[in-house]
């Protein structure tokens, strides 16, 4: 099947629009494979007649499956170790000082994937939490891919995604399954998965009283406007001092005046200012 340029700006466009998600012309083979999947299993004769049927579908079913094919869903437990420790060890007992009263904890990991992410938290969380039974714990786990919230909901996992999980946490947290490891009650109870995108002004608007937010290496898809418009709606669903997290090649400062910049041990963090 054909994809000329001007096509495959029409479909970059498309996507843009609804997702946020921005495809430069480096990768149209990429995009182009994944158009040819989902035309020729709809049997359909050009990307052109693909294109029309997307645009004017009266529901976004189609859409939402080409999403799924589209987006890149690498991770696994503990990605970016420092990050998570700085999280645990430096930023997190800070935190806990200040909500000594409260002892109530939201969090909302956007772009979860598979949920690795919000999993992995919820162990830092009984490990790192004085009185962990005494808190009120609330991790959201949110994708616009419903391909991985399926998966993550099930929490059956391949040991090479498990690679970095200390040999204690694993026979803690983990009960094994054959090849594989399915993850424990006790740390699913807090997560709540759902499918989110973050070009949607209404549910990110429903999605409020957060203390942290994770969304590390998602906003590398997306270009300036959009990275901008998803931390606008990331500064109001965050309480007041509430601290933001991104992947280590993403940077708050460069898109966003609003944030609070601070040290915090050896790492530079962003908040939203009390």
């Amino acid at each position: 099947m054909v994809l000329t340029d001007e096509l495959f700006d029409k479909f970059t466009k498309l996507i843009y629009k609804k997702t946020g998600i921005y495809y430069e012309y480096n990768k149209k083979y990429y995009v182009q494979k994944r158009l040819e999947k989902r035309a020729e299993l709809l049997e359909m004769e050009s990307l052109n007649e693909y294109f029309i049927m997307l645009k004017f579908a009266e529901d976004s079913t189609e859409f939402d499956r080409l999403i799924n094919d589209l987006t890149v869903n690498e991770t696994y437990f503990f990605r970016d170790f420092p990050q998570l420790r700085n999280f645990a060890e430096d930023v997190l007992p800070i935190f806990e000082r200040e909500n000594e009263s409260r002892k109530k904890i939201k969090i909302w990991c956007a772009a979860c994937s598979t949920g690795e992410e919000p999993y992995t938290l919820s162990i830092i969380l009984q490990e790192m939490l004085e009185n962990y039974e005494k808190w009120e714990i609330q991790i959201l786990a949110s994708d616009i891919n419903t391909e991985v919230l399926q998966y993550a909901k099930i929490g059956l996992y391949e040991s090479r995604t498990l690679k970095d999980v200390p040999p204690e946490y694993l026979e803690k947290y983990f009960t094994r399954r054959h090849d594989k490891y399915l993850i424990n009650l006790n740390v699913r109870k807090p997560v709540t998965f759902k499918r989110i995108n973050l070009m949607d002004e209404n549910e990110m608007g429903s999605i409020n009283g957060c203390d942290f937010i994770f969304c590390r290496n998602c906003l590398i898809y997306f270009n300036d406007e959009s990275r901008r418009s998803v931390l606008s709606s990331f500064y109001k669903s965050l309480n007041p001092g509430g601290f933001i997290f991104l992947g280590h090649s993403e940077s708050v400062g460069r898109i966003s005046s609003a944030y609070r910049v601070q040290r915090i041990g050896d790492t530079i963090v962003y908040s939203r200012p009390k």
